[in-house]
């Protein structure tokens, strides 16, 4: 061993931090979890550490290059290969998941935008038929009409009429499902 190098115990170890302190003469020693070049394990309460001590600019004094003594002997808690394994599957079945709700969601998005009527019209503006459900003015067969600029729903007074202008009338957009049927939450 180098010269350079002392030897202390463990005194103290915060697994979940990383971090703790080596008892030696004079004061412990803080000791970082980053200071271990190769440690096959993680230290533990009563370790026989070897390290080199250095002091920062602000005179605080932390272990360097430490090794626990015996670790050799000592099995690994986690293999490290196998933690690696692990954590590569972990971080691609996430991502193949992120991929798989973005895809979704784009689908989710067109579906709602092919289906969804051009235009709202306001509930004040709707006439009264459209409100309860039955139309209040019917149409007989006969009564013709004619395309007068009427492009949704909401401007229908009846579901013939809804037919009149989708077969009739260019630019209307009164068939969101594209099943053929005009205006079937209000007329049909």
């Amino acid at each position: 061993m180098n010269n350079n190098f002392k030897q202390g115990k463990l005194k103290r170890w915060d697994d979940n931090r990383g971090f703790g302190f080596i008892a030696q003469q004079g004061g412990d020693v803080f000791l970082h979890i980053s200071a271990f070049k190769r440690a096959g394990c993680r230290p533990r309460v009563g370790d026989s550490i070897s390290y080199q001590v250095h002091t920062d600019n602000k005179g605080k004094v932390r272990a360097v290059n430490a090794t626990i003594d015996g670790a050799a002997n000592r099995r690994p808690s986690t293999p490290q290969r196998r933690l690696s394994k692990v954590n590569k599957r972990s971080r691609i079945s996430d991502v193949m998941t992120v991929c798989l709700v973005l895809l979704l969601g784009v689908f989710a998005y067109r579906a709602f935008i092919e289906n969804s009527v051009a235009q709202v019209t306001p509930v004040a503006s709707m006439p009264a038929a459209a409100l309860d459900g039955f139309p209040l003015v019917k149409r007989s067969a006969t009564s013709s009409f004619s395309c007068n600029g009427k492009v949704y729903c909401s401007e229908m007074t009846s579901c013939a009429e809804a037919r009149f202008y989708q077969r009739n009338c260019p630019g209307t957009k009164m068939d969101g499902d594209r099943d053929g049927i005009p205006c079937e939450s209000q007329w049909c």
